[in-house]
């Protein structure tokens, strides 16, 4: 076996920030271990440090040198390789070719099996690792991609990075491997902590590099989260408090520092008065500060700061930060006193002037076609005249605060603002919080608006956009999706399927309606069908994603349940009852698929008994009661019950087609039995194609 040494390649440059330095740090495992597996030297695990200074690659047990390789390959026989004359074939000389040789060079010998034939003999010697570290290293550098950001160029030199590259450590063992980039030329020393440990470290060898980063204040990625999460569990119990730390937010702070320290601030009480969400929003977009929560779940004036300078520095610090954080919540108090001087209709008012879509129009025509809709949402959903009030209230003034300077400044709050300008304004509680959550859901898995009249409001919102979009023919088209509509209509199934239990063809007619009374010219009908089939196609997505089978998705598309409450209620006990029987369920959508293969609607369902034998008799009868159990199941809404009636027409449809020649020479024999295929069709038509369930 081939000795071995560990491998490292450091490359230093200026800080960088923290989604690149994340993107860079998914790549450089594969980038590493895809150029190694290449050149063929063997190696053991590789792990990636990174730092804000620094992308890192330790690789255990790379072989010094490759394999030497000595193949043989068999081609044709010698007689079909060489003719008479003994010059080679044009199969000769492909075989060759294939193989990086020339005719001349292939080998005849007998084979075992006593023919003789051509063979190709190559030996591929063993190569030192050095010289491949070095060709892999540089070869990385400019492989790794840098999405959404643009990289840099530096000095006189025209290669780029996403930040200047300041220095290289590449070791293989102790030795030095040579990689240069940029005008910049490996050696054995690292960097250390900007302000703790400035300057060059040597790295003896590859064994030594993470104990020289530790000493020179830097830590890996692992080591930087678990101090940041002790620091703050340890301020958690101190203060007795909750520290918010949002993912995001968190993993960026991560890759901000290389030594952290956890520190406390504290903010001036007034701003208790404040709304939180502002406050938080400051602090989190703007400094990268954790605030504090009671056990009450109330804001507090403390917050968490991670440092990357001298802890002993701490109380400098501190102070620092809190000046910051002083001035920037003073803008938000002041944004949001000022805004409480302006009255919400005024703000209303103002929207006429922001544009919504080019040719849609402004955020002022949206929130007329909003009020509208809500009601005709409030209709469909059955509700009181209350809801329905509430919802074209707030459906009124949730656009308002779009442009207040609140909202201006922090335009993640929209619609959280509105909630506390309209109950500081005397608004219905209901009211308020419709404004606050109308955009709710915003992402998979957020929380759906708590009232009635929020989801009101959050469903006429995001089917404007969606109408208007289709209207002026702008549906998203594969990865383009600028007004997030699938988004938008994932929301909206959330939001009919579990609090408004209502469909949704009925408000995308009254949403288009609010188009045309617009004045916007289209065919409502085909844009309808369109807006319709687009929602039921993220129906059935969500379907499939609740692990409902693909063809139980199509059967249940492919009928007339669109109300979304029963559509994945239906879907779901079609699952189940063929999981329960899944012989006896593929039986039954066999012999649907062939009954609505044979069917012709054009000759109705109206049978003659007297033109029928017993198995035909049979599956009349028992067609008729499956379509009076089915149709008081449906009124019911017992799905199970459905099913269940459906799957009792098995027996029946199998001795049918067993006993019974449907395409009978006698006309009115064979029309007869046609007709029976159309009633018994008829029976889950509407329901769902079973026949889909049958397919393979």
């Amino acid at each position: 076996m081939a000795n071995t040494r560990d491998f490292l390649f450091e490359l230093g440059v200026e800080e960088m920030p923290s989604a690149p330095l994340n993107n860079a740090v998914k790549q450089l495992e594969s980038l590493m271990g895809k150029g190694l597996d290449e050149a063929g030297l063997a190696h053991g695990a590789i792990r990636v440090i990174s730092s804000p200074r620094r992308l890192a690659v330790l690789v255990s047990d790379v072989a010094e040198a490759t394999e030497e390789i000595h193949s043989v390959l068999r081609g044709p026989s010698a007689k079909i390789a060489f003719d008479a004359e003994g010059n080679p074939t044009k199969a000769a000389e492909g075989f060759a070719r294939k193989n990086g040789l020339v005719a001349s060079e292939l080998v005849r010998r007998e084979d075992a099996d006593g023919t003789e034939y051509v063979f190709a003999e190559q030996n591929t010697p063993s190569e030192p690792a050095l010289p491949i570290l070095t060709r892999v290293c540089e070869g990385l550098i400019p492989s790794i991609q840098w999405p959404n950001y643009r990289s840099q160029r530096w000095g006189s030199e025209h290669a780029t990075f996403v930040r200047p590259v300041r220095w290289i450590c590449c070791l293989f063992g102790e030795e030095v491997v040579p990689v240069s980039f940029a005008d910049v030329v490996s050696g054995n020393t690292t960097r250390g902590h900007r302000v703790l440990s400035p300057g060059e470290h040597l790295v003896a060898s590859t064994d030594a590099y993470e104990d020289v980063l530790e000493s020179a204040h830097v830590l890996s990625a692992e080591r930087r989260e678990q101090v940041i999460r002790e620091g703050i569990a340890k301020v958690e119990s101190e203060l007795g408090v909750r520290v918010d730390t949002p993912a995001k937010v968190f993993d960026e702070v991560v890759n901000l520092c290389e030594w952290p320290t956890v520190l406390v601030g504290h903010f001036d009480e007034e701003f208790l008065n404040v709304p939180s969400e502002i406050i938080c929003e400051s602090m989190l977009s703007n400094q990268r500060y954790f605030p504090t929560y009671d056990a009450q779940g109330n804001l507090t004036r403390a917050f968490v700061v991670v440092s990357n300078g001298d802890p002993k520095a701490s109380a400098t610090v501190i102070d620092g930060n809190e000046r910051v954080v002083r001035a920037r919540l003073y803008d938000a108090k002041f944004f949001y006193d000022e805004d409480l001087k302006v009255d919400l209709e005024v703000f209303r008012e103002r929207l006429a002037s922001v544009g919504f879509q080019q040719k849609l129009g402004t955020v002022l025509q949206k929130s007329d076609r909003m009020e509208d809709l809500a009601l005709a949402i409030a209709r469909e959903a059955h509700l009181g005249a209350h809801a329905a009030s509430s919802a074209q209230r707030a459906a009124h003034l949730a656009k308002a605060d779009l442009v207040s300077s609140a909202v201006v400044e922090f335009t993640s709050q929209q619609g959280v603002m509105g909630g506390y300008y309209a109950t500081a304004a005397g608004e219905e509680p209901e009211v308020a919080a419709a404004i606050r959550d109308h955009y709710r859901p915003r992402f998979a898995g957020d929380d759906l608006p708590e009232g009635i009249a929020g989801c009101i409001v959050a469903v006429a919102d995001k089917l404007d956009t969606i109408a208007g979009m289709f209207a002026i023919d702008e549906p998203p088209t594969g990865s383009k999706d600028p007004f997030a509509l699938r988004r938008s209509a994932i929301g909206v199934l959330n939001i009919l399927r579990t609090r408004l239990k209502c469909g949704y063809e009925a408000i995308v007619d009254a949403a288009l309606e609010g188009y045309l009374e617009q004045g916007l010219e289209f065919d409502k009908a085909a844009v309808a069908a369109s807006v319709c089939a687009f929602i039921k196609g993220r129906m059935a997505q969500m379907a499939r994603d609740e692990k409902v089978s693909a063809d139980t998705v199509a059967a249940v598309s492919d009928g007339d349940v669109t109300v979304p409450v029963h559509f994945f209620e239906l879907a779901h006990a079609l699952e189940e009852a063929r999981a329960n029987d899944r012989e006896a369920f593929t039986n039954l959508a066999t012999a649907y698929a062939r009954a609505a293969h044979l069917a012709d609607a054009e000759l109705g369902i109206e049978v003659d008994r007297n033109l029928m034998g017993d198995a035909e008799l049979a599956l009349l009868d028992a067609t008729d009661a499956a379509r009076d159990e089915v149709a008081s199941a449906l009124d019911a809404r017992d799905f199970k019950a459905v099913i269940a009636a459906l799957a009792a027409l098995r027996g029946p449809i199998d001795a049918f087609f067993d006993d019974v020649m449907v395409m009978d020479e006698d006309m009115a024999v064979r029309e007869n039995r046609l007709r029976l295929l159309n009633r018994f069709e008829s029976v889950f038509a509407g329901i769902a194609n079973i026949g889909e369930m049958a397919r393979k």
